[in-house]
């Protein structure tokens, strides 16, 4: 708002632009999707494009309304059709096909002092993970990684005790399939608040994510939370709440 009153004084709009940019301040009706721009105010980060499920020519039309607000843009389970497509509208496009994101930069990202360190159990759980790093290093978060150090062979995990005793990280991220212990057991030995994230990895009795869910909901370590089955952006956005 203060932008466009200043342009509108400075003579670079005039009023019937005024008018029409207040008019889809709050959100903007696109007939399929509102989108709302006004989430960067509320919550310090734009609304992210979740592609599962939308049409290509639904994504373009969002993220062409989305471009407008010159801020970064990150949309989440993507596949090469849909990048394909997207980078033709946008060459800038960044996508990680591991973590299945695109990115959109709009906009330079100011780095925050603290970092987020994201553990996994297994190498499987490496694109819910990838996708929990997309989303905290677009936010403006130094990311550590630590992957497939799972109770399988806790050695490993052990191995890595100067990452999680670092006193620069404020949060650890741990992501698990299976039988998803690996959570409650960096949750002891750690004071930082810990994200657990289940994987839908496993097999036909891990219920596709159910069972590691169950199992970190009744974590008995203080300290850890838990979010959705392969919800890799969900962690990082609560990670950079942390940290911010």
């Amino acid at each position: 708002m203060k932008k466009i009153l200043q342009d509108y004084k400075n003579g670079k709009v005039n009023l019937s632009m005024v008018l029409e940019k207040i008019k889809i301040l709050p959100y903007e009706d696109l007939g399929f999707a509102k989108i709302d721009t006004h989430r960067v105010i509320r919550k310090g980060f734009p609304e992210t494009v979740f592609c599962k499920g939308k049409t290509i020519s639904q994504i373009i039309k969002i993220l062409e309304s989305m471009s407008k607000r010159e801020h970064n843009i990150l949309a989440t389970k993507v596949n090469n059709k849909i990048y394909n497509a997207v980078k033709k509208v946008y060459p800038d496009a960044e996508y990680n096909k591991i973590a299945k994101t695109i990115v959109i930069k709009r906009e330079k990202i100011k780095t925050k002092k603290g970092k987020i360190l994201v553990i996994t159990a297994g190498t499987s759980d490496i694109p819910v993970a990838e996708e929990a790093v997309a989303t905290a290093e677009l936010m403006g978060n130094k990311v550590e990684k630590a992957y497939d150090v799972g109770v399988a062979g806790v050695h490993r995990l052990l191995d890595i005790k100067e990452k999680i005793f670092d006193s620069n990280v404020n949060v650890i991220i741990v992501i698990a399939g299976m039988d998803g212990v690996l959570p409650s057991i960096v949750g002891g030995l750690t004071c930082k608040p810990v994200i657990a994230v289940p994987t839908s990895v496993g097999y036909g009795a891990s219920f596709e994510g159910i069972a590691p869910l169950l199992t970190m909901i009744n974590s008995c370590a203080e300290g850890v939370v838990v979010v959705n089955i392969d919800n890799g952006f969900g962690a990082g956005y609560f990670a950079n709440l942390i940290n911010r």
